[in-house]
């Protein structure tokens, strides 16, 4: 399957990614009006600006820039925040993808720390590795955001290095400003020991679920 703008809908045991539209603005909405503790170096409309998030992010879609989901969780159906392929980079030739970023990821509280957030990375590699054959697939962060980081890595990704003062800050008091950026990726020729780790991974997470049912 060739790489398109508005990708297919993946699902898993633990989150749904459908294609991002007007209709989840209001389940976004309810996932934004959760506890913000974790959203300091994270985009992440409030309440009232989800509208005004969703008609952005399909901005950035027609442009060609940007491949959209929302999150759902999987059992209950419930929208739990947004995910995206970013910036698609395809061969010279103009044929397949060559690179990807997966970005503009943000979950509620609830979500966090739930099995959502691997399950969507595990989707979304496997979607951009072996339906459209992409050589390589980044994950950027703040370099300060700690918390991201780790995440990043728990997925897979290797840590390549910091560009400095390279994207936009999001942390509140710094609007206008530059941060440092925290790059990491995944290769081809790394995924099947990366898929193996997240397949392990979620498997566990899984039967903890199981267990607490």
């Amino acid at each position: 399957m060739g790489f398109t703008r508005e990708g297919p809908v993946l699902e898993g045991a633990f989150v749904r990614l459908e294609p991002l539209g007007h209709h989840h603005a209001a389940g976004l909405a309810e996932a934004a009006a959760e506890d913000r503790g974790s959203y300091r170096f994270t985009w992440v409309p409030e309440r009232e600006e989800t509208g005004a998030y969703v008609d952005t992010q399909l901005g950035r879609a027609a442009d060609g820039l940007l491949v959209p989901y929302a999150q759902l969780d999987a059992v209950t159906g419930r929208v739990v925040g947004t995910t995206s392929y970013w910036q698609p980079r395809p061969w010279p030739s103009g044929e397949g993808l060559c690179a990807v970023e997966v970005g503009f990821t943000w979950l509620a509280a609830s979500a966090q720390g739930t099995g959502v957030n691997a399950e969507a990375k595990y989707l979304l590699f496997r979607q951009a590795f072996e339906e459209w054959g992409t050589a390589r697939v980044e994950l950027r962060t703040d370099a300060r955001n700690a918390r991201s980081r780790a995440a990043i890595e728990r997925a897979g990704a290797t840590f390549e290095g910091v560009l400095r003062r390279s994207a936009r800050s999001w942390v509140p008091g710094e609007e206008g400003l530059l941060r440092d950026t925290a790059v990491f990726s995944i290769v081809a020729e790394e995924w099947p020991e990366r898929r193996a780790a997240l397949e392990r991974r979620l498997a566990a997470a899984r039967e903890r679920r199981a267990a607490g049912a």
